[in-house]
């Protein structure tokens, strides 16, 4: 949700970004380096964009955005819901106002009582379930993987492997098994990965719970019975037919049919989900990467798997998160509206 700048004086204390308010404390070069690494590049990335569209609302009134008054927290809060920003959308803004007045030493503006009054409010009025990806798994999976390009045909060269098709073959298996999110596909190296007797070992310095690092976390690949639909073969037929040895694993391919030195970005890793589900005509949605992780959920639920050996390979903190993933699946399960006869 996007309120447009109409125009308006300059106002004091008005910055575009979040971060460059650490240059104008008194840190040495490494002290901002470490700023910076305090937050995730995607995190950063959204209270950049969060920062901007907030300080260009306040250009238009005018206000002044840092340090923030609670009536002008609240008007935009106000403003946003009116305009039929979703609650999430609305939270995360919060969230970027909240972390550039952290950079400058400034009291948070967000916790006075009436911009907490106002935001209870409008979570109670507008607040809704958030958009769930629809679970993408077994035979569904296997259809989009069938419909993934092998060849790449030429008419000036002999045909050859579509690096493009073998990689969004391995993407899709090891997002799958694995349950990782688009952001830990797009940062997965070679180096991170362990051969095994039943297959291979991911060992993922960071996640979304463990952004700092401070412990690394396992997920494991198994074989699977049948090599059109084994993870371990698809991987390590992309990285052969790639021929990389180290670095990221999911590059960019070339038009030309070559791999580029250069790690997927997440939101392509979704293009590239939605795009696989479309060839293959799939019914229902919507689809994204994060289908991957909820159809291993929900797939692992509907075949007996525990919550805890579940979140096991997902890596939850709470399993009360999983029930989230399933309640479609499962409602019709064991319910007694099924059961009346009539």
């Amino acid at each position: 949700m996007t309120i447009e700048p109409s125009g308006g004086p300059p106002v004091p204390g008005l910055h575009a970004d979040p971060l460059e308010l650490a240059t104008e404390l008194p840190l040495s070069e490494d002290e901002a380096a470490y700023v910076e690494a305090a937050r995730a590049p995607n995190t950063l990335r959204g209270y950049r964009s969060d920062w901007a569209e907030f300080t260009a609302w306040c250009t238009r009134l005018p206000r002044d955005p840092l340090p923030a008054a609670a009536d002008t927290i609240s008007a935009y809060l106000t403003e946003l819901a009116r305009a039929g920003a979703k609650v999430g959308t609305m939270s995360r803004r919060l969230s970027s106002i909240r972390f550039a007045h952290q950079l400058h030493d400034l009291p948070d503006p967000t916790t006075g009582a009436r911009v907490v009054a106002v935001w209870e409010g409008i979570r109670r009025t507008h607040g809704a379930p958030p958009d769930q990806a629809a679970p993408l798994m077994p035979p569904a999976l296997f259809d989009v993987l069938d419909h993934c390009p092998q060849t790449k045909v030429w008419k000036t060269r002999p045909p050859e492997p579509d690096l493009a098709g073998l990689r969004d073959r391995a993407l899709l298996l090891v997002g799958f098994f694995a349950a990782l999110r688009r952001s830990e596909l797009a940062n997965l190296r070679v180096e991170e990965i362990s051969a095994h007797d039943r297959g291979l070992v991911l060992t993922l310095p960071r996640s979304k719970t463990n952004q700092r690092g401070e412990e690394h976390e396992l997920v494991v690949l198994p074989r699977a019975g049948r090599r059109a639909h084994c993870p371990v073969t698809a991987v390590q037929t992309w990285l052969d037919a790639a021929g990389i040895a180290d670095g990221p694993v999911f590059r960019k391919i070339s038009r030309g049919n070559r791999v580029l030195d250069r790690a997927l970005h997440p939101e392509s890793i979704n293009d590239l989900v939605q795009a696989a589900v479309a060839r293959a005509g799939l019914p229902g949605g919507p689809f994204s990467a994060h289908s991957l992780r909820a159809g291993f959920v929900t797939y692992a639920h509907l075949r007996g798997a525990s919550d805890r050996a579940i979140a096991h390979q997902t890596r939850h903190r709470s399993l009360a998160t999983l029930g989230a993933y399933v309640r479609l699946e499962t409602a019709w399960q064991d319910n007694a509206a099924t059961q009346l006869g009539l």
